[in-house]
């Protein structure tokens, strides 16, 4: 069992020099919360963390600071995040789940890990979505229309796939339409599951994401 982190963010929308993965969140990094998740679901898990090269030292230190001894390999990443999961995925050394999680989504929940990883296993693969609260309109051109939010789904991370049917994805050549590890994985005409998620599963992107996470880690189990 594998969990592969991808950590590539630069800090450039949240208006700061620190990137977000490494902003302070109730005393420590957003990227060590999200760690933290995956070991309190298996302390087994394999852990992977992908990061920008120039982030690789500066990442060591923090552990220093924070005394942070959960173990995981680090990796450096690539040009954009389809080139980081490959090599990630380069350290996936035996068959079995491995998932694919953003850095920067600490509150994901422990039963939502659990669920992908359930349905994984049944299927091949999991993704977690959670359906719009908002009311939602299709725009094209100078047109609109309203859309059914209940066709809808908003997707997340973690992302659960055989790991061998995950390698074989990745070798396909890059393409634009690949926005996340799904629409990888559906290339290669392979059906894709969907679960529940957990709404408070954010991606911290903005300054006032972080304010949210602070808000709601403390209910997160």
């Amino acid at each position: 069992m594998y969990v592969v982190i991808v950590a590539g963010g630069s800090g450039k929308r949240m208006g700061m020099e620190t990137p977000k993965q490494y902003l302070e969140l109730a005393g420590k990094p957003v990227l060590m919360h999200t760690i933290e998740r995956f070991y309190r679901f298996n302390e087994s898990i394999e852990i992977i963390t992908v990061l920008p090269e120039n982030q690789l030292r500066y990442w060591t230190s923090l552990q220093e600071k924070y005394d942070f001894k959960i173990p995981h390999t680090i990796v450096k990443g690539g040009a954009h995040r389809f080139v980081s999961v490959k090599h990630g995925l380069e350290f996936v050394s035996s068959r079995g789940l491995v998932a694919i999680h953003d850095g920067v989504r600490p509150l994901v929940k422990i039963e939502t890990i659990a669920r992908c990883f359930d349905e994984a296993a049944k299927h091949g693969n999991a993704i977690p979505v959670v359906s719009p609260a908002d009311s939602l309109r299709y725009l094209e051109n100078h047109h609109n229309e309203p859309i059914n939010r209940m066709n809808v789904k908003q997707v997340q991370t973690p992302q659960v796939f055989d790991a061998a049917i995950l390698k074989k994805a990745y070798r396909q050549q890059y393409d634009e339409s690949f926005t996340d590890d799904a629409t990888v994985v559906e290339k290669t005409g392979m059906k894709i599951h969907l679960v529940e998620g957990n709404r408070e599963n954010i991606k911290i992107t903005n300054p006032e994401d972080l304010f949210i996470a602070q808000t709601l880690l403390p209910f997160i189990s």
